[in-house]
């Protein structure tokens, strides 16, 4: 995490996170006294369009005494300026204690083949009334699971509910960017959010500055393995290496395989005749994708074997059955 320390690197971080205030909640807590926007309470501003504004209305941030002076307050990134508007929840009442504290939970894997049996278990010890389990990369613009989550959480805290989304760790929230603003969207809905294990164990204020370093750092570092992992593989594939999962063809299968080919069948059609005989897949069929690999590798060694000149075919001929050579090439 050291290479992360240098004053260059501190600034490019900031300059993706805005620390925001909570002067928004606290100018959203009064309609807007603007007849040309009457927006009600828990509302951006919006203008004759009917898009949200870039910032609050003077005349409804003056209605709080102590910002009576400020030139402006800004409204935070999740509330979309220029975005079609629309009426949020209004805000439960500022003096009023919450009703109640409810834990929402949400786990996540990003493949079809890990078990969300952990994550479930730590969020229901930890207290969770309701938990949103999905499987699907972070990488997907729609997370259904997720989205059905944020929307409760926004419901009960509009309610007057005190309101915590507890997740097992951030990664499974997000990373990055990503996530700082989604911690910024769950902080303008005055929603908590509490991470069991990880970097960022705990509660956090995702406005605070840890929060948001910690949160870039978890982007890079997927970036940076990603790199690394890109050019094992390229370093593995020159010396000749297979990346992949475990060999499943043999020269028994590409045979058939390559006389299935003859019968003008459909690589589909191949896979369904072929029959893994070998490993923890044997007596399976092999994918489609396999005999697609299978035969072009076949067909690309066909191709230099065809291309290497008849001398030296005869050379390595003499070389390997260990004859002295006569004559030379």
């Amino acid at each position: 995490m050291g290479r992360f320390k240098s004053t260059g690197m501190r600034n490019r971080l900031m300059k993706h996170f805005r620390i925001v205030s909570d002067d928004f909640k606290v100018v959203e807590a009064n309609d807007c006294p603007m007849s040309t926007c009457a927006v009600p309470a828990g509302s951006p501003c919006r203008t004759a369009a009917g898009k949200v504004a870039v910032q609050y209305h003077t005349a409804r941030f003056k209605l709080v005494p102590h910002l009576a002076k400020a030139l402006k307050v800004p409204m935070p990134a999740v509330r979309k300026p220029g975005s079609d508007w629309a009426e949020l929840p209004r805000p439960a009442n500022p003096g009023a204690a919450p009703a109640g504290h409810v834990r929402i939970g949400y786990a996540r894997a990003s493949t079809a083949r890990q078990s969300l049996d952990t994550q479930i278990d730590s969020l229901t010890e930890a207290g969770a009334t309701r938990i949103f389990s999905e499987k699907i990369s972070t990488r997907v613009a729609s997370r259904p699971e997720f989205e059905r989550a944020i929307a409760l959480t926004r419901e009960l805290r509009a309610s007057g509910v005190a309101v915590t989304l507890v997740v097992h760790e951030h990664k499974r929230l997000g990373r990055g960017i990503d996530l700082a603003m989604l911690a910024e969207q769950l902080r303008a809905s005055d929603v908590g959010l509490e991470f069991l294990t990880g970097e960022l164990k705990g509660s956090h204020d995702p406005s605070g500055v840890v929060f948001t370093v910690l949160a870039a750092l978890s982007g890079m570092e997927r970036e940076y393995i990603r790199d690394r992992t890109l050019e094992g593989h390229e370093s593995a594939r020159r010396r000749g290496k297979i990346i992949g999962g475990a060999q499943v063809s043999d020269e028994t299968m590409l045979s058939m395989a390559l006389l299935l080919r003859g019968q003008e069948l459909s690589l589909r059609e191949i896979a369904a005749k072929l029959v893994i005989t070998k490993g923890a897949k044997k007596g399976q069929h092999p994918s489609a994708a396999t005999v697609m690999r299978m035969l072009r590798e076949h067909d690309r060694l066909a191709l230099a074997e065809a291309a290497v000149p008849p001398q030296r075919e005869a050379l390595a001929a003499v070389v390997e059955n260990g004859s002295r050579l006569s004559t030379p090439f």
